[in-house]
């Protein structure tokens, strides 16, 4: 037996070894790693909660993840043509961003350059410009870590608080444990695996009295597509790739769509008067003479595909995949299509080869975006349900703002907006159905939106709780900006006093955002420039304005237009600092405020607005 080999005399107990010790080999095979704080989703939303709390709290560790292979969600895959209506409603680290791409133009091309004009104020560049100013307002914050290529598998709660959750990728493993937790994903991963509450689809009208809402509640969501960059310059152009699993017959329908008049071209742009058309041509431009290419409401053949959404917000990664790769034949199929079969007449097809994917965008990807654009996916049930009565005024009211939210702690000013949650008729040639577009004037959100209902250190900013109707006014990347730095704000507070989420002060994250210069209500001539700015924000936030807001009598009526889907400021939204205080004006603030004898005799000498809001900002 001495002569036998180690490993024949001693395989039965090697076998047992594995069999019993097999458990606790996989264990020690996970990687363990604890942070401060983890972000789960590296979205826009998730780069402000970390960027303000880091920013905040240097010793804080954050640690910000994503399944993707670089953060900055659809900002960097896309979508850079953001959602606003006015440039007075742009606030915070969304503002912020804006500033430096504005500067990279100006550094890079002069600022009397074509590429600072058509940056709009830095609002509007391509793919990578975006990556590279939101991964420096990251990495220059030494506390926050990044994470890619990380998929959540599961969370472990235990009494009421999120402790840690698992990631994957490939085959390694990793545990993250944490004292506070953000979800910041667009799908609310992370909020379903510590098992809030969530919906998908659409409440009936009966539920919160919506008039955008559907009589019936549904399952139905708002459809998805990829928003495509895409130049008419022949030296950055380059051609669209046959898709795997490309089939030419999955277009014939659109023949005689195109023969027959019925679609007239095939890059609308309804504020250039091309109306109709497959691949909507954002305006304005982008720097370099690119676009953004997006779906086309009301059109005869979309890029949205609902119906075909509906297993991705619980789907696991092989469902989205499938659901993904049929948006990619759809919308890029039907694009080579275009460019390349024989079928398609001559007008439409050299139309369709003017244009191209950028060249010097999304290499990494064959020019293409890695994400779909989830316009909505889970909704949190959380503390306070956004609904569509919040983006209205008060009930019998002649008010230019929005209903007062006390608990307000971000705002916004783009109407509720769907691009449709169903499809009748044949994919090519039919309509959606559930699309609406309403106005509304620029509205406050409460606290509440991010909270969950019991977990005490998870905030939610992006998949935050509201209706399908409300939802469809807080999707937008602005907003969600605002709410992660508030979820960034309020984390810090929490990790100082050692308190849940839930006991956090909405007043105390106004005060940290307002010294930051970001706005929790809208003002349309008090910039954050201004040294009134934290005074102006406070008075508004406690309800300072109610009175000034009357005498508007078409609600959501926007300035004058400036460009593509800006406007001008919205009338009756301006506090006029430097206006004489009137006696009415003083005996309302007086009545509505309660002020104690000292601080009424103070107040008393006041002559203008300004001077009385500085002095109650004082006095508080």
């Amino acid at each position: 037996m001495k002569n036998t080999p180690f490993l024949i005399r001693h395989s039965m107990t090697l076998l047992l070894c594995l069999i019993f010790f097999r458990p606790l080999i996989t264990v020690l095979a996970v990687e363990i790693k604890h942070t401060d704080v983890a972000i789960y989703g590296g979205t826009p939303g998730g780069i402000a909660a970390a960027v303000a709390l880091a920013r905040r709290q240097p010793s804080t560790s954050i640690l910000l993840i994503t399944p993707y292979s670089r953060i900055g969600g659809m900002i960097v895959n896309g979508l850079t043509h953001p959602d606003f209506r006015t440039f007075e409603g742009r606030t915070g680290l969304f503002r912020e961003f804006n500033r430096r791409v504005l500067a990279h133009y100006e550094r890079h091309f002069g600022p009397d350059s074509s590429q600072v004009k058509d940056s709009l104020e830095g609002t509007h560049a391509g793919p990578e410009v975006n990556y590279r100013i939101l991964r420096s307002m990251v990495d220059e914050l030494p506390n926050i870590k990044r994470l890619t290529q990380h998929r959540l598998v599961d969370a472990i709660v235990n009494h009421n608080r999120l402790t840690s959750i698992r990631l994957i990728r490939g085959d390694s493993k990793i545990n993250i444990t944490a004292d506070y937790f953000i979800d910041a994903s667009y799908e609310g991963d992370l909020m379903a695996a510590a098992k809030v509450r969530y919906r998908i689809g659409r409440e009936g009208k009966a539920e919160f009295g919506e008039s955008l809402a559907p009589a019936v509640p549904d399952s139905q969501l708002q459809g998805y597509n990829f928003r495509l960059t895409m130049t008419d310059d022949p030296e950055n152009r380059v051609p669209v790739s046959r898709p795997k699993g490309y089939q030419s017959s999955q277009y014939q329908d659109l023949i005689p769509l195109l023969k027959h008049g019925r679609i007239q071209r095939i890059f609308g742009d309804p504020y250039m008067k091309l109306q109709g058309g497959i691949y909507k041509r954002q305006t304005p431009k982008l720097p370099n003479q690119k676009r953004d290419i997006n779906d086309v409401s009301h059109s005869l053949v979309r890029l949205s595909l609902p119906g075909l959404n509906l297993g991705w917000p619980d789907g696991d990664f092989e469902e989205r995949q499938f659901i993904f790769n049929k948006h990619v034949q759809h919308n890029i199929g039907m694009l080579y299509f275009l460019q390349n079969d024989a079928s398609v007449p001559n007008k439409f097809r050299e139309e369709t080869n003017q244009w191209g994917l950028c060249r010097d965008e999304l290499v990494f990807n064959n020019h293409l975006p890695e994400q779909l654009y989830i316009r909505e996916a889970r909704r949190m049930e959380g503390v306070y349900v956004f609904t569509q009565s919040d983006t209205e005024r008060k009930t019998n009211t002649n008010h230019a703002r929005s209903r007062f939210q006390s608990e307000s702690i971000a705002m916004g000013d783009y109407g509720p907006n769907c691009h449709g949650t169903a499809h009748e008729g044949p994919l090519i040639g039919g309509k959606h159905t559930g699309e609406f577009y309403q106005r509304a004037a620029p509205y406050q959100i409460p606290y509440g939106v991010i909270l969950p209902k019991k977990i005490s250190n998870l905030a939610v900013p992006v998949v935050c709780s509201s209706s399908h109707v409300g939802f469809c006014a807080l999707r937008l990347e602005p907003i969600w900006m605002s709410l992660g730095q508030a979820a960034g704000e309020a984390i810090g507070i929490a990790m100082e006093d050692q308190s849940s989420l839930q006991e956090i002060s909405s007043s105390k994250i106004r005060a940290r955002l307002h010294s930051t210069g970001t706005a929790t209500i809208y003002t349309s001539d008090v910039p954050e420039e201004s040294p009134s700015f934290p005074a102006v924000q406070w008075f508004g936030s406690i309800g300072g304005f109610i009175d000034l807001d009357k005498g508007m009598d078409t609600y959501g009526q926007r300035g004058t237009h400036r460009i593509g889907q800006y406007y001008h400021a919205f009338p009756g939204h301006q506090v006029d600092l430097d206006k004489e205080l009137d006696q009415d004006l003083k005996d309302a603030w007086s009545k509505r405020f309660q002020w104690n004898t000292n601080q009424r005799e103070a107040l008393k000498s006041a002559n203008t607005r300004g001077e009385f809001i500085s002095r109650a900002y004082l006095l508080k």
